[in-house]
């Protein structure tokens, strides 16, 4: 009886950590191969996919393939959302992350302008979209995963754990073109930037094989046997037409954070050497304060747990929007211990935000539209933020007079931040209740 009971624990621990891991792998993949992508829009992609134009054109091509991708991830979040309310998270997130690897893995072939000419970009374009349909039933499938199969007393320390997947990932993409770029730039524009590319596929198959051996969540299967908790109509309907406010709220409280992850991350990488420093040094910055931003994440999920996401939230995004002063002027000063100081402050503020959204957004709605609701307020604001937030940094940099002119970059930053804060100050905080009472 004894072994039984314990064989139960462990098969039990076993699962919350095979979860955890779930979740946390999966918003890895997601973010490793958007991030390597992003990086690459900045370093390589103007050479090798844009010849044709140059300069600031070649840059702006290059940032606009990356917004097609995010402008895809709402189409993907809304099928995702739909499926993964009717039949189940789990399936969809199996889904997610092949589909996700086939994308990567297409850029990593594709042969360049040189030799195909405009059947380059536009395969790029097509690969881009793929990644974004994939990644949009990602991150509200993983999350609610975590959410929802364990208590409601630490919903934002488990909400985190997807989070972490986000520096996890844009950490791993970092450090592989910081590296890659102390290769000659021949070798690097010939076949080097293909490599991180093709070796996500060994990302893809860990993901995979968790993910496969996860039970589905206990919410979602409890809602599906009350058939009457879920939604007559379409999970999207009903969210338009009866939760329209929470969408609303949903898409302002991420915009923040994405619009500025955008510009210190993706912009800043390009914005760098133009201001003195190197592609690596820049990068090297950017590995480090991710490394510290992933050790803050679970800690400022556990403390929207104890004091509330609002608080947490709002004063996360006042720091991370003047944040972007500091940093800026860093760039401009030449010293490299002063940008990685500068930027370990933007990321940590970026982790408040961070850490307690997940839980954020899932409390925002019921088990019957939760994927769909998460997923859409999440992806739209990745669409507007994170896909036209360096195509807006790099135009208002050009029409300032171009670097080190960075002031009206640094208001946009300031401007997005304090909008997501103002819609944490009015949003609920539902920290203290039951999931299955929301």
């Amino acid at each position: 009886m004894a072994l039984t009971e314990r064989s139960a624990g462990r098969d039990r621990r076993n699962s919350k950590r095979r979860i955890l891991t779930s979740t946390y792998v999966g918003t890895v993949i997601e973010w490793f191969d958007f991030y390597i992508y992003a990086t690459a829009a900045a370093v390589v992609f103007p050479a090798l996919f844009f010849p044709a134009v140059d300069g600031l054109a070649g840059q702006l091509a290059a940032f606009a393939t990356l917004a097609s991708g995010f402008l895809a991830r709402p189409i993907g979040g809304v099928i995702a959302g739909h499926y993964g309310d009717r039949i189940g998270r789990k399936k969809m997130l199996v889904a997610s992350i092949v589909l996700m690897g086939a994308g990567t893995v297409l850029v990593g072939v594709l042969p360049t302008y040189a030799q195909i000419g405009i059947w380059a970009p536009l395969l790029l374009v097509l690969a881009r979209v793929v990644q974004g349909v994939a990644a949009g039933g990602e991150w509200g499938g993983g999350v609610l995963m975590a959410i929802e199969h364990f208590s409601d007393r630490r919903r934002g320390l488990w909400g985190s754990v997807g989070m972490m997947g986000v520096p996890s990932g844009v950490t791993l993409s970092t450090a592989a073109f910081a590296l890659l770029s102390l290769m000659p730039r021949e070798d690097l524009l010939a076949w080097g930037w293909r490599i991180p590319f093709l070796a996500s596929v060994v990302l893809v198959a860990v993901g995979l094989w968790v993910r496969l051996g996860v039970d589905e969540s206990p919410l979602f299967t409890e809602a599906r046997a009350k058939k009457a908790v879920l939604p007559s109509k379409p999970p999207i309907v009903e969210i338009l037409t009866s939760d329209w406010r929470n969408v609303a709220v949903g898409v302002l409280l991420v915009i923040g954070p994405f619009a500025a992850s955008s510009v210190f991350i993706t912009f800043g990488a390009s914005y760098g050497p133009k201001v003195g420093f190197s592609t690596a040094e820049v990068l090297t910055a950017q590995t480090i304060a991710n490394v510290v931003e992933l050790i803050a994440l679970p800690l400022f999920g556990l403390l929207s747990d104890h004091i509330g996401r609002r608080r947490i939230y709002y004063w996360g995004g006042a720091l991370l929007g003047i944040s972007a002063f500091p940093l800026f002027a860093a760039f401009g000063s030449g010293s490299w211990p002063l940008l990685l100081a500068a930027m370990l402050f933007t990321y940590v503020a970026h982790g408040m935000m961070y850490g307690p959204m997940g839980a954020f957004l899932a409390e925002l709605y019921s088990t019957g539209t939760r994927y769909t609701g998460a997923s859409l307020g999440y992806q739209v604001a990745g669409a507007i933020g994170g896909g036209f937030g360096p195509l807006i940094a790099t135009s208002l940099l050009a029409a300032a007079g171009g670097a080190p002119n960075y002031l009206w970059v640094a208001v946009f930053m300031l401007a997005v931040c304090l909008l997501s804060a103002v819609a944490a100050w009015f949003a609920p905080d539902m920290n203290q209740r039951a999931l299955r009472e929301v």
